[in-house]
């Protein structure tokens, strides 16, 4: 695997950082979260003027081998349908990507069709689709380190434009299975707990999902597959859009910049991301706590305090967009109020 030289940020200026925050004209600590984010980013930054410069949007598409196993209740073809769509500006992502600034990379690192003539889609597919994880890993050491790289190249290409914050999301048809194996084997949780009805499952759906990833694991833990460590974990597991986002992450904390986490799917991302590089972590800001079975649980094992909870359960990036406004607002917070100094008024915490 390429190693990463993550580091967490120094924490030198914290003490500076806190006293500008609190040296505001308004009552110590009376805007909460924006007030801890906006260290956050003072610390990434390594500034007490902190700028949110030229955001991107990474969309990565790959369809999965598991789909073939019934455990989703939409068909593989609404990956390249979803894809063409965004190429097209139909999508929700598009829609807050228009809205709040981003410029949309979108990618397709997997997906099971030729999108090779849409000029808008970002051709960097390794196969088309994973392997049947219930049968054997999903992919090969090979594909595993090329998803990574064209993760990690798109970020390049979103800093080269001069990019300081990143958000990331996805689109495969399938996607939630790899996501609950992965938060039950890296995070230590019942797989029974992580699984939920993905794009829309019932009851017998959701048994049938849980019955076929039980299996999937036990073969994976009886072939013993290389250590059982977190690079294994992935690439038995994970699809091609899942692994090029971990590869973003892992990029984006090493240039120091903003990671944007949106649901379920890119919040098992970054799990793996942080058992890859504990690093990392600091570098990420969680949009939301989204309405699939075990998000909250996910985000619990990160130590994640979201920014919103609205049910959302879309994907492709779109609860992390609609938190943007309010990274933005705390970053308006500390560079924009006056201080008590400058505004003649009277300290009153």
């Amino acid at each position: 695997m390429r190693r990463y030289d993550i580091r967490r940020p120094d924490d030198g200026l914290r003490t500076a950082i806190q006293a500008k925050i609190d040296n505001l004209n308004k009552p110590k600590g009376s805007l909460g979260r924006l007030e801890s984010l906006a260290a956050q980013i003072c610390l990434i930054q390594q500034t007490l003027e902190p700028r949110l410069e030229h955001p991107c949007h990474l969309l990565f598409g790959a369809d999965h081998g598991i789909e073939r196993q019934g455990v989703s209740v939409s068909p593989r073809e609404i990956t390249w349908q979803q894809m063409l769509n965004f190429a097209a500006g139909g999508g929700g992502v598009n829609m807050f990507c228009r809205q709040h600034g981003f410029k949309l990379f979108l990618v397709d690192v997997g997906v099971d069709y030729d999108l090779s003539s849409c000029n808008a889609i970002i051709n960097r597919k390794i196969a088309p689709g994973t392997q049947d994880f219930l049968y054997g890993p999903a992919m090969s050491h090979d594909e595993y380190e090329r998803a990574l790289a064209v993760g990690a190249e798109m970020v390049d290409a979103c800093r080269a434009e001069g990019c300081n914050v990143v958000c990331i999301g996805e689109m495969g048809i399938g996607n939630t299975s790899p996501s609950s194996v992965w938060m039950s084997l890296l995070g230590g949780v019942p797989l029974s707990e992580c699984v939920g009805a993905g794009a829309g499952l019932n009851d017998a759906g959701i048994r049938h999902k849980l019955d076929v990833l039980t299996r999937a694991v036990d073969k994976f833990k009886a072939t013993a597959q290389g250590d059982g460590g977190a690079e294994e974990v992935v690439r038995y597991f994970g699809g091609f859009e899942m692994t090029a986002a971990i590869g973003a992450m892992l990029r984006a904390a090493e240039l120091h910049i903003i990671i944007l986490v949106d649901g379920f799917i890119m919040t098992a991302c970054a799990l793996a991301a942080t058992r890859l590089c504990p690093e990392a972590l600091s570098y990420m800001i969680f949009g939301h706590a989204g309405d699939e079975s075990g998000h909250r649980r996910l985000l619990d094992l990160l130590g994640a305090e979201p920014l919103l909870s609205l049910g959302l359960r879309l994907g492709e990036g779109t609860g992390a967009l609609c938190a943007y406004p309010i990274v933005e607002s705390s970053v308006r917070m500390i560079n924009e109020m006056n201080n008590f100094d400058n505004a003649h008024i009277t300290r009153y915490f």
